[in-house]
């Protein structure tokens, strides 16, 4: 997370990225952890919001409930009022496979923190915003960006502990296919699909461990793309797979499903679903790749396409600090 000085010491200004989930490692838990998330944080889409002193609770802009919300928490964990007036100039699509939640409120508790004078780190609000049950990686995006590997939760109450963090290739982008038309599966829902799913088979956990091992986090080092991109897919297959009867399919989105179908045989370097969706992606090694991906690949009705790179580095935050 880094800080960007600006004149202002009455206001702060947050900027954060979104993430890819690429897949859980090890849905079987036998070892003791469960879970273990490969993710990506991402330049596009991004939030922005700025905060300052004011009288009361008051929040301007997309997804105000939520942000009164996760206020009061932080709130409550500083030991603070609430008296801080809050606009949200950009979000990210809520329930759409971006960690939206996370960063939305990891955001409004580093404002806080900020206006309050206090110290902000992300684990330290986890419990009260209620943030990193399953997976680590949107924490560690908030502050550091880049590719992240978590190694799951055990039976504590911590988040799970991020056990390898590297930067993603410049180079790379990945093409977004988003259907606003629907949710990934979230909420009371994502509970009861993790409670009814059938445990998950060891041979596949133990394959999924050595993909991220032994192929996408030495190709992200060696700027394999097809390597990598492979070992993505090959997750995305067995995760889900796993995770069908509750989204519908691999995919949660027909429409995005068959995009990546038209991909894939085209012989894309990697794709797959972002969490519960439905937003799916497509690697591609350049941005000139990129674009002729997203000009030519039949958009199907009401999807959106968007061009996203790696974003190596967290969230910025600007001002609020008092002489």
């Amino acid at each position: 997370m880094a800080d960007v000085p600006v004149p202002s010491a009455e206001s702060v200004r947050i900027e954060a990225p979104a993430r890819l989930h690429f897949g859980f490692l090890d849905l079987h838990g036998g070892l003791g952890r469960r879970f273990g998330s490969v993710g990506l944080a991402i330049d596009s889409p991004s939030l922005a919001l700025t905060a300052r002193p004011a009288e009361t609770l008051h929040v301007e802009g997309p997804e105000a409930e939520r942000v009164r919300r996760y206020a009061a928490a932080a709130a409550g964990h500083l030991g603070v009022g609430t008296g801080v007036a809050i606009r949200v100039e950009r979000a990210i699509p809520a329930h759409a496979g971006f960690g939206s939640g996370t960063q939305l409120a990891l955001a409004v508790a580093a404002a806080l923190a900020r206006l309050s004078g206090e110290p902000f780190s992300p684990q330290d609000f986890s419990n009260a915003l209620d943030r990193g049950n399953r997976s680590g990686v949107g924490l560690r995006a908030f502050t550091e960006g880049g590719l992240i590997v978590d190694g799951g939760r055990s039976a504590e109450a911590a988040p799970p502990p991020v056990i390898a963090r590297m930067a993603f290739p410049e180079a790379w982008r990945l093409v977004l296919i988003l259907d606003p038309s629907m949710d990934g599966v979230h909420g009371t829902r994502e509970v009861e699909a993790f409670r009814d799913l059938p445990r998950f088979p060891e041979a596949q956990a133990a394959e999924i461990c050595r993909i991220v091992l032994m192929q996408v986090l030495p190709a992200c080092v060696t700027g394999d793309v097809d390597a990598f991109g492979a070992g993505i897919t090959r997750m995305q297959d067995l995760v889900g797979d796993h995770f069908a009867p509750h989204q519908g399919g691999r995919y949660a989105s027909a429409a995005v499903a068959g995009v990546l179908a038209e991909a894939a045989r085209r012989g894309v370097a990697g794709y797959g679903q972002s969490s519960w969706g439905p937003t799916g992606f497509v690697l591609a090694r350049s941005e000139e790749e990129a674009q002729a991906l997203a000009a030519s690949l039949d958009r199907g009705e009401g999807l959106r396409f968007l061009i996203a790179r790696g974003r190596n580095t967290g969230a910025t935050v600007a001002g609020g600090i008092r002489a």
